[in-house]
């Protein structure tokens, strides 16, 4: 069996860039580097968060501590990694899989936020430095959004949702909390550049979908 370790994006033909992935095997340890294409990623187990207590829920999404400043329903807590980091460490493994098995009320937070990560990336290819990123992750996270139940929310199947109209208030301010911690992180995560250009090792995953989703809309 094989492990997502790493992966790179290399220079090929006349600028043409390519991803390709390096797979350890974890029996020999023979490392595999392979395109995403030549690879059968749903042969490897996807990625799962490692959060297994948490104080309360709502609908059956984990209400979890988030190491921020920015107010809502979930506590501040200081916190060596919360499930954005663990959303952003996995992104770039889990946003190849066309299936997810939730284990978890914390799994469904964790969708929720790669598939944001990847909202953030589409309006952050479109910036030419990280002000004009700040700008446009802001936006993004005060931007009309959908919750589990709503007619565009795009997993109502496996999203329970919310039976009161408190908890619908709740259930939208948590998310708009997550996605405005998510933003500000990714926006750093891009723009950690010396030229303070775009990094690409980033954008590259823009157009990726996990689990065949997108919180955006159709054409979006």
């Amino acid at each position: 069996m094989f492990r997502w370790v790493s992966y790179g994006i290399f220079n090929l033909n006349r600028g043409h860039t390519d991803l390709f992935f390096f797979l350890k095997n974890i029996n020999t340890n023979l490392i595999l580097v392979t395109k995403p294409a030549a690879f059968h990623i749903n042969t490897m187990p996807a990625y799962h968060s490692q959060i297994k207590e948490f104080p309360t829920q709502v609908g059956n999404m984990a209400i979890l501590p988030l190491r921020t400043q920015v107010r809502g329903p979930a506590p501040s807590a200081n916190v060596d990694n919360d499930i954005i980091d663990e959303s952003l460490y996995f992104f770039k493994a889990n946003v190849f899989f066309r299936t997810y098995e939730i284990k978890s009320e914390v799994d469904r937070v964790l969708i929720y936020v790669t598939l944001f990560i990847t909202e953030c990336l589409k309006r952050l290819n479109r910036c030419t430095n990280k002000g004009q990123g700040q700008q446009e992750m802001y936006s993004l996270a005060i931007s009309k959004f959908d919750i589990p139940g709503d007619a565009g929310f795009p997993l109502n199947a496996v999203y329970a949702k919310p039976q009161t109209a408190q908890d619908s208030d709740l259930m939208r301010q948590y998310l708009l909390q997550l996605r405005h911690e998510t933003g500000n992180r990714v926006v750093e995560k891009v723009f950690n550049t010396e030229d303070g250009k775009p990094n690409k090792w980033w954008t590259s995953f823009a157009k990726k979908k996990f689990m065949e989703k997108s919180l955006a809309g159709p054409g979006q």
